[in-house]
């Protein structure tokens, strides 16, 4: 029976498994922690995402732990001034089919866990150092010396993954000159009215700051991201403390320095980034996720990305059987869109950063004018990425342009 080895018990490679067994396909999952924490803060499933949600049959598990806005809401960073409004909930389901819904990282990798269930074997601690393969096997080689064969390998094991490092050697990730903060603060503390039911994008010179709710509205994620000369290695556990929140932000807008001092516990990290690659699969061995395409925060795509490639991986893998020809139609399929979501993160970046009066000037008209045009693509011009069926539930098949 063909049996897939997945590295790394993340989002990606817990979606890659559900749609594995899905499909009657034989799966073993493989990760270095030895806990599966309450790790990360708050995430955003664009329709494009939950559309590969409601295909593993977690839609309406799914709805009862995320939250919905009323609208994504861009404001001035500095006086606080609303610069566009794009309607979401109806609208966004009659544009696209599906939902825009936000959850707790952790709250969908239980939901994934649990989904996968039985039928997925999880083994934590297990640390892959290396991959070996031959015309007929993969053989993955983990750090307490156990080796697992199975008919295909999947590094869904992150930005520093160890399976991309063995098939193509050492590279390291370069820092972006953006620093990250990251709070969730209890929406029972909040005044009534200082954080709306959106989701709220302040833009400022040089950085930015996301406001929306979590966790079916009882928490509020906060991720503030500011342009640095420093940086702290990319990890999701720097600790940092309000106060250095607050300074970061002098100057804007009162509003979010009312939320900043709300905040418990502050957590900051830096974000890095790759090039796009050239090519993610060897033989038996292929990337899935942010092992192959990791990417700014800017466009709100990294999960979504690794949902997409793990609901295409599986479906490749029932088609085709598990075959290097099958690993490289999956890559042949994913590589030139998530090329394109990377690319277009980091240039969103740099449209939400800008320092220039003139530019933002501008950039604000861009706004206004399609709000008066076509308001559902207000402040985002993102029809691409959204309409994207990766599920093949409106076409009874898969639809990968």
């Amino acid at each position: 029976m063909t049996k897939v080895v997945i590295i790394g018990a993340g989002l990606g490679g817990l979606a890659a498994a559900c749609a594995l067994r899905q499909r009657g396909i034989a799966v073993e999952v493989y990760e270095q922690a030895r806990s599966l924490g309450d790790v990360g803060a708050g995430i955003q499933m664009t329709p494009n995402a939950t559309r590969v949600i409601a295909a593993l049959g977690l839609k309406s598990s799914f709805e009862r732990i995320a939250f919905q806005a009323d609208a994504i809401v861009g404001r001035d960073g500095i006086s606080g001034r609303e610069l566009y409004r794009t309607p979401l909930r109806e609208a966004i389901r009659r544009t696209y089919g599906a939902d825009y819904l936000h959850a707790h990282r952790h709250d969908l990798h239980a939901l994934l866990l649990n989904a996968a269930g039985g039928d997925v074997s999880v083994r934590l601690g297990s640390k892959c150092v290396d991959v070996r393969q031959d015309a007929k096997a993969v053989v993955a080689q983990f750090e307490d010396g156990r080796e697992v064969e199975g008919d295909v390998v999947v590094g869904a094991d992150g930005i520093h993954s160890a399976v991309r490092t063995a098939l193509y050697g050492k590279e390291s990730a370069s820092f972006t000159g953006n620093m990250c903060w990251r709070t969730l603060i209890p929406a029972a503390r909040i005044p009534e009215g200082l954080v709306t039911p959106d989701i709220c994008m302040w833009q400022g010179p040089r950085g930015h700051v996301v406001t929306y709710y979590v966790r079916s509205g009882q928490l509020v994620n906060v991720v503030a991201v500011m342009e640095s000369a420093d940086w702290v290695e990319e990890s999701w556990n720097v600790r940092s403390r309000r106060e250095e929140l607050v300074e970061a932000y002098r100057g804007w807008s009162s509003r979010l320095t009312r939320l900043f001092r709300l905040a418990d516990e502050v957590y900051r990290w830096g974000l890095f980034d790759r090039e796009p690659m050239k090519r993610w699969t060897s033989g038996r061995v292929t990337l899935l996720g942010d092992a192959a395409h990791p990417m700014l925060p800017f466009l709100a795509q990294g999960a979504a990305m690794c949902l997409e490639d793990a609901i295409v991986l599986a479906d490749v893998l029932k088609r085709c059987g598990a075959t290097p020809a099958a690993l490289a139609e999956y890559e042949a399929l994913r590589r030139p869109r998530t090329t394109r979501v990377q690319l277009a993160a980091r240039e969103r970046g740099k449209i939400y950063h800008l320092d220039s009066p003139l530019k933002r000037f501008w950039r604000d008209a861009v706004y206004l004018l399609r709000g008066k045009v076509k308001p559902q693509s207000t402040g985002l011009a993102t029809d691409w990425i959204y309409e994207y069926d990766a599920s093949g539930l409106q076409l009874g098949q898969a639809r990968y342009a």
